[in-house]
């Protein structure tokens, strides 16, 4: 019998880096067992900076887009992964039975802001992309783990 995959919902604030990421790993790593989404709060469009550190590591997010959560209202989701602090704080509720659970994780384009050094800009895109990475790889026991 089949098992039906995990429908999951990587969601921060405007959809243009952290969840993205998150979207991608789990889709390369993870997609026979977890159907993966990303969505935000608001939209900030997708991060060039995610798409470029994504593909280094060989997972194209190019065709991704940004969108809020009210665009996947027709979704159930298992687990809705809250990665950065103000998703948590003002997460939606979601119809159903998903269980919020968060993960944050630093926001690359904050970090890289003040970096006049490109190189080293796209250095903090890469060390929340291997974060994010190693977190997908925990799943889906990492979720059921979880407090919510």
């Amino acid at each position: 019998m089949l098992q039906q995959k995990l429908k999951v919902l990587f969601l921060c604030t405007g959809n243009s880096c952290r969840s993205q990421m998150a979207e991608g790993w789990a889709r390369y790593l993870k997609g026979d067992v977890i159907d993966a989404y990303s969505a935000g709060i608001e939209k900030h469009g997708l991060n060039p900076n995610a798409v470029k550190v994504m593909a280094e590591a060989g997972v194209d997010i190019s065709k991704h887009y940004s969108k809020t959560h009210n665009e996947l209202t027709d979704v159930i989701f298992d687990y809705v992964v809250t990665v950065c602090g103000h998703a948590n704080e003002t997460c939606p509720m979601f119809p159903g039975k998903a269980k919020v659970i968060h993960v944050g994780f630093d926001d690359p384009p904050k970090l890289a802001a003040n970096e006049t050094d490109p190189e080293k800009a796209l250095g903090h895109y890469r060390r929340v992309r291997d974060e994010i990475r190693d977190f997908i790889q925990t799943l889906p026991d990492a979720l059921a783990s979880q407090k919510h």
